[in-house]
């Protein structure tokens, strides 16, 4: 049964031996070393638990058990243990159906209901079940959906669930192939009726006793059997071996609990160049194809994958802590058989480490000495991570295995990696695949297209594929950008037309189904600020039924924050989808302070079903263009101007980050300009805005023609918005310019959380890693836990801090001790150490 359910190895082998005496075998011994070798590895690092045998023409060649057959008594594997084959017990079912067929008892082309007449599909046939093309859905979701925690399901049971509820098939018989365990535990059901005994009598019987199989029988949850040389399931859980063996869908017989040894099952496999138990024509068909209803075919037969036009016969198994496999290389007579407890998916190793391939060992580091910070917002606790290849193994206790990597974490805080829900670091990564601005300050992730603005997705993987980076990006696609599309550069100053709305729509599924996370706006910018309501709702619509997400930088921030923040409710609560402010702000002086109504305006939203949050960076100062400083976009407005002056910017805080129509100014405030230039701030102003326009308009090509970091928050209300409990962490920076590129995540860290104790260090991680997961959609990520990727970083909490500043923007935080991606470490004492594993997340 390849169906998953999901403990560590005990420190002992058990027994190995191997041989090169008989004919033909010095081809493989190069292979067998190998194999041998590859399992003391994997045995040494708990990635294995189990017996593998290896035969030719019916002679072992090698044999090794590594382990124990129950983590309780600690009793040794031999290859004589009793292993639950899980779904290789299939080919075991398929045979005594064929011996019922070959004796005249039942017809493969009968339909089921013929021998099971309360089966509730009439033109399903016993060949379907045995090729797995009768389109019946799996038993597992019906037992769980219609029977309790404590009934144990059986094959009557089942079958009375399928009779009694009758779920819709997934497609009609024989018209694909799709693998189905409830096929066979409806085979264990008809051997039962047309054999005429249970099952378990009719396989001792038939296939047991000719063979004289020593360690070989059916036993199941409640059986009244006494197995011989049972082992037992477990799986390995944060270093410790746990029980993971039969469960209460186990009353069930057919898909699998057919138990078996090493030994026993190549007495099995070279039963099949004989006939001992079926004629030679009847034993063909299972290793024949199955031909659908289109007339092609796929490689399974009765209980058999086919490969290599049936020079390999195959099958795995994997069920709670079981995994099984068996190949026969008929061609060659040769056996390759593989039997675990330990919840070890080592079969592709096992397989390659014998075909003479490179095995492709997992690499495991550990991390020690740790005070863990696990993303959820739960208080640190003291731990060691081991990391397998990409991804978290364990956490716990844990000591080192033989020569594994292992990083002191000198008692530091280990954290999930900082997830930047707003960046714009993207665009500087070809100078920068370090990302230096990026993981200096612990962030692993960034999230592009913001604003309205966004790459392709088809460039942004073409990027990442000429020029591998060391963090991990995601995007959402831009409304300017698909404005720009379906408008053209000079038709943005204007809303949409209705057939302009529908190719925007079109390009947006298109980038949704290549993995966006959603739309992102920039309505406060002249490329978006023209749009009406119904056509951001449209398009967010389209976004919604592609299962995405609203991000966006609302349309006003100061004079018309309230009717912007309405906006963006009135866009999740039409759509029902995710929505989310971008740096949440208040950038009009005579709103200081009120930031608390700004939040209650939020929750009374949220209250009624508008799944909104926001996302901070924890500065009092923004940076943009300066056309912002108009909101009625009248640029040649003293009035405007003067407003702007009083209420929207500190002309004296305010630096110009760049000015391409005089470079000399950038670095100088506003103030300090009006000052050269004989003029009051307001004066300033409009001239600024009109002079870059002038530059712009020579040098069409030219970007990033002005900027400016504007000085207009208050701060107890950036305190505010960063404190509230739907508020992720971000940095709205890229490379130069705003210090927050380099340094918003440990400038939080510093100042907010160890100097100003605004929230515990705890919730501020949680805001930057898991909150901030669970607002993009991201799987996967944001927390240490088992399974999840390896994105993490180590920081010292009590220097951790911020150093970029105004004329110093690109100085590198202190306190990030080390950073991983992927397990792949990326940056350490300051430096980076020139890995780039960095991957496109797609939603």
């Amino acid at each position: 049964m390849n169906r998953i359910l999901h403990l560590p190895l005990l420190a002992f082998l058990i027994s190995f031996s191997y041989a090169f005496g008989q004919k033909g075998t010095p081809l493989l011994a190069p292979n067998l070393k190998t194999l041998d070798s590859t399992l003391t590895v994997l045995y040494n690092r708990a990635m294995f638990n189990g017996v593998v045998l290896v035969a030719e023409k019916g002679k072992v060649l090698y044999t090794k058990a590594l382990g124990t057959g129950n983590s309780t008594t600690n009793e040794p594997l031999t290859t004589n243990s009793a292993f639950n084959l899980a779904s290789v017990s299939k080919q075991f079912i398929a045979m005594m159906i064929m011996q019922l067929q070959e004796r005249g008892k039942l017809s493969y082309e009968e339909p089921v209901q013929t021998y099971l007449p309360d089966f509730p599909y009439a033109t399903i046939t016993v060949r379907d079940l045995l090729n797995h093309t009768s389109g019946l859905p799996e038993y597992f979701d019906l037992a769980q959906k219609y029977t309790g925690p404590l009934d144990t399901l059986t094959n009557d049971s089942m079958l009375q669930l399928l009779h009694q509820h009758q779920p819709e098939v997934i497609f009609q018989p024989g018209d694909r192939w799709e693998y189905c365990n409830t096929g066979y535990v409806l085979l264990g059901s008809i051997i039962t009726k047309v054999g005429s005994m249970p099952i378990e009598t009719f396989f001792d019987k038939n296939i047991v006793k000719p063979l004289k199989l020593k360690n070989t029988y059916i036993y199941y949850h409640k059986s009244s059997t006494m197995p011989r040389n049972r082992v037992y399931g477990f799986r390995r859980e944060n270093g410790k071996n746990v029980p993971d063996d039969l469960i209460r869908l186990d009353g069930v017989i057919g898909d699998g609990n057919v138990y078996s040894s090493a030994n026993d099952l190549l007495t099995w496999s070279q039963a099949l160049y004989t006939e001992k138990l079926v004629k030679a024509a009847t034993l063909k068909e299972a290793f024949t194809p199955v031909k659908l209803n289109d007339a092609t075919t796929y490689p399974y037969g009765f209980g058999w994958m086919i490969d290599d036009s049936a020079k390999v016969l195959m099958h795995t198994g994997s069920w709670v802590g079981f995994r099984t496999m068996i190949i026969r290389y008929t061609d060659k007579k040769q056996t390759l058989i593989l039997l675990t407890n330990g919840g070890n998916a080592a079969g592709r190793i096992v397989r390659e480490a014998f075909e003479g391939k490179a095995p492709q060992l997992p690499q495991t580091h550990l991390i020690t000495n740790v005070q863990l910070i696990d993303g959820t917002g739960a208080t640190p606790r003291k731990a060691a991570v081991r990391l397998r290849n990409d991804r978290i193994w364990e956490i716990g206790e844990l000591t080192a295995f033989p020569n594994e990597s292992v990083t002191d974490g000198k008692g530091f805080v280990l954290a999930p990696g900082f997830i930047d829900s707003h960046s714009h670091h993207v665009g500087g990564l070809n100078k920068q695949p370090d990302a230096l601005a990026v993981v200096n300050q612990g962030i692993t992730t960034i999230v592009s297209g913001q604003d309205g603005g966004s790459y392709w997705i088809d460039s942004l993987q073409a990027q990442l594929k000429r020029n591998p980076v060391a963090v991990n990006i995601a995007t959402y696609t831009g409304h300017a950008t698909l404005r720009q599309k379906a408008l053209g550069a000079n038709g943005l100053f204007r809303t949409a037309k209705p057939e302009e709305v529908d190719k925007m729509k079109a390009l947006l599924r298109t980038e949704m189904s290549k993995g966006s996370l959603g739309l992102s706006t920039g309505l406060e910018y002249e490329e978006a600020f023209f749009s009406n309501r119904d056509e951001v709702i449209q398009l967010a619509q389209a976004a919604a039924d592609s299962g995405g997400r609203y991000i966006s930088h609302i349309r006003s921030e100061d004079v018309l924050i309230d009717d912007a923040i309405d906006e963006i409710i009135e866009i999740g609560r039409a759509t029902k989808m995710p929505v989310q402010i971008s740096h949440l702000k208040i950038a009009l002086r005579d709103k200081w302070g009120q930031s608390s109504q700004v939040l209650a305006q939020l929750e009374r939203a949220r209250a009624q079903g508008v799944n909104i949050t926001a996302d901070c960076y924890p500065y009092d100062y923004w940076m943009s263009t300066i056309r912002v400083l108009f909101p009625k976009r009248d640029y040649t407005n003293a009035t405007s101007a003067e407003f702007a002056v009083n209420q929207l910017f500190d002309p004296t805080q305010s630096v110009l980050v760049r000015f391409a129509a005089n470079p000399a100014y950038a670095g100088k405030t506003v103030g300090n300009i009006a000052q050269l230039r004989n003029e009051k701030p307001a004066q300033t102003l409009m001239g600024l805005v009109a002079e870059a326009s002038a530059f712009a308009q020579k040098n069409p090509d030219a970007e990033g023609v002005e900027g400016i970091m504007g000085k207009s928050m208050d701060e107890p209300d950036v305190k505010n918005f960063l404190a509230w409990s739907h508020t992720n962490i971000c940095s709205d920076g890229a490379y130069g310019g705003h210090p927050r590129g380099y340094g918003a995540f440990t400038r939080v860290l510093g100042r907010y959380v160890r100097d100003q104790k605004l929230m515990p260090l705890e919730t501020a991680i949680y805001k930057m890693t898991g909150l901030t997961a669970e607002h993009l959609g991201l799987k996967n990520r944001g927390l240490i836990t088992p399974g999840y990727f390896a994105d993490l970083v180590l920081l010292n909490p009590d220097t951790v801090q911020d150093n970029a500043r105004i004329g110093e923007s690109s100085a590198l935080s202190t306190g990030i001790e080390a950073v991983w991606v992927a397990g792949k470490l990326v940056y350490q004492d300051q430096k980076a150490t020139g890995a780039h594993p960095g991957v496109f997340i797609r939603r």
